[in-house]
């Protein structure tokens, strides 16, 4: 503790109380406060040190299993962890970070309470920082983007957009508007990366499955798209496995338009690069990430790309008692022999980068020297839907049936707690014995209209959901957020 001591002017040996902040509460904002638990068991005991967590929800989600909870393979419940179960010694602070002044060592931070008192925000003091408050879906000025558009980055995004797909099967089957009916069975996938693939594989798989439950619509009348701007998809697994992705995608009638953007999609209509004009109702828009905006609101240091500019050690460049990593931060690539490489912000990256970053912060408080983050890349696995996928691990190539498999194993090996593991590998089997669940409960988003009805009030939305418009964004998920913990009690 003599070192943190010293930085803030404090005699040692005075027993001083080290705050430590931690933004975010996604991957890396859990796993580090959960090892910093572990590690500075002793310290937390008796009173030195005291650690907060600010995240806008109650929960982390694991993205990677996002595909599978849209296809309804997982419960939502079972791909987030509630973080005051898992984070017992931490303080819990549901709301927003919306700047940084570290010279100063305060945070100023928006919460439900603030937001419902009108106050201002709250100011944090803190004596160490971890900021590690991930990314969020990088947009283009598309025309109408903003209105029709549906993104894939939360649980909630994910479960929106499976009740959207089926409510649009529900409309083409009721309809008698042949132009209604094609634009209802038309889903357009902006983005070839493993969100939009994956996303697009599983519910492709989905909807073809529900098919067989609706009267008038066969397989063959579904319509997905996946548009991609460069000349290849999923990068990451290499130039062969993404022609075979590409092959496999197509063999399943799946229009894949390399090279190819989506210029507009105003007025339900899809308009790409290549002068192709779709009619739909479903524009799902996963091409790419960008950081946090919060970065932009602090005093620290960014690269041309608004990430943190960090050392090997993954504190923050120039800047003493400020660690980052994960999606927001530029990590140096010290094994690789290209000049100014940095680490890819993926999840491979990120389990490994919060056992050293909680362990250097607990060397810094301690005086003891710093370790340097060092993994050279093995590979990528992606699933194209069930049974399906290609994997390139360790120069190892594999698809179909192997790659599915190992993309499962090595998820469910990385998703958090015992109990989610647990709850996850049961809903894997019980789904292999039972057929699956094809239920639309997109009444959920708006449980309320039911009973303004009742009540003689206007409903804020109409009991039977008004298909012309998009689901709810981020914006409105944040309204109407509770704060409670969806993950069970």
């Amino acid at each position: 503790m003599v070192k943190a001591a010293n930085s803030r002017g404090t005699t040692p040996g005075s027993s001083p109380r080290t705050r430590i902040l931690i933004v975010g509460g996604g991957y890396v904002g859990m796993y580090t406060a959960l090892r910093l638990q572990q590690k500075l068991k002793a310290e937390l005991a008796r009173g030195e040190v005291e650690m907060a967590v600010v995240t806008p929800e109650p929960y982390m989600t694991y993205q990677p299993f996002l595909p599978e909870a849209a296809a309804g393979a997982i419960s939502p419940r079972h791909v987030v962890v509630p973080l005051r179960r898992v984070l017992g010694k931490c303080r819990i602070l549901i709301g927003e970070v919306r700047s940084v002044d570290h010279a100063k060592r305060t945070a100023t931070v928006a919460t439900l309470a603030t937001e419902e008192e009108g106050a201002g925000g709250v100011q944090l003091g803190y004596d160490e920082l971890v900021i590690a408050p991930g990314s969020i879906s990088r947009t283009l000025p598309v025309p109408g983007l903003a209105l029709y558009g549906i993104g894939f980055k939360s649980v909630e995004e994910a479960i929106g957009l499976r009740n959207h797909v089926l409510e649009q099967m529900d409309i083409a089957s009721s309809t008698r508007e042949p132009a209604l009916r094609d634009a209802a069975l038309t889903f357009v996938f902006v983005g070839g990366g493993f969100a939009g693939v994956e996303a697009l594989g599983e519910l492709e798989d989905m909807a073809r499955y529900a098919t067989r439950y609706y009267h008038n619509i066969k397989p063959e009348d579904l319509k997905w798209v996946l548009v991609e701007a460069t000349s290849r998809i999923l990068p990451e697994v290499g130039e062969e496995m993404g022609t075979y992705a590409v092959r496999e995608l197509r063999r399943r009638n799946i229009d894949v338009r390399l090279d190819t953007r989506l210029d507009s999609c105003e007025n339900r209509v899809a308009v790409l690069s290549d002068g192709t004009r779709l009619p739909t109702r479903t524009v799902v828009w996963t091409a790419g990430v960008k950081p946090a905006p919060v970065l932009a609101s602090t005093d620290l240091p960014l690269n041309e790309r608004g990430r943190l500019k960090c050392t090997p050690r993954l504190t923050v460049e120039g800047v003493e008692h400020a660690w980052a990593a994960g999606d927001a931060a530029a990590v140096p690539d010290v094994t690789s022999k290209v000049p100014g490489a940095e680490t890819a912000p993926n999840a491979q990256h990120a389990v490994r980068q919060t056992k050293v970053l909680a362990e250097n912060v607990v060397a810094s408080l301690r005086g003891q020297p710093l370790k340097e983050y060092a993994h050279a890349y093995v590979g990528s696995v992606a699933s194209l839907g069930l049974h399906k996928g290609v994997a390139h691990v360790y120069g190892r190539k594999l698809k179909g049936y192997p790659a599915w498999l190992m993309h499962r194993v090595y998820h469910l090996s990385r998703m958090p707690t015992f109990n989610r593991k647990a709850r996850i590998l049961a809903e894997w089997t019980l789904s292999g014995l039972f057929k699956r669940e094809i239920v639309s409960l997109g009444s959920l988003e708006h449980p309320r209209a039911e009973f303004e009805l009742a009540a003689g009030a206007v409903p804020s939305r109409p009991l039977t959901r008004r298909h012309e418009d998009p689901p709810n964004g981020a914006k409105g998920r944040r309204q109407s957020r509770t704060g409670e913990d969806p993950g069970e009690g």
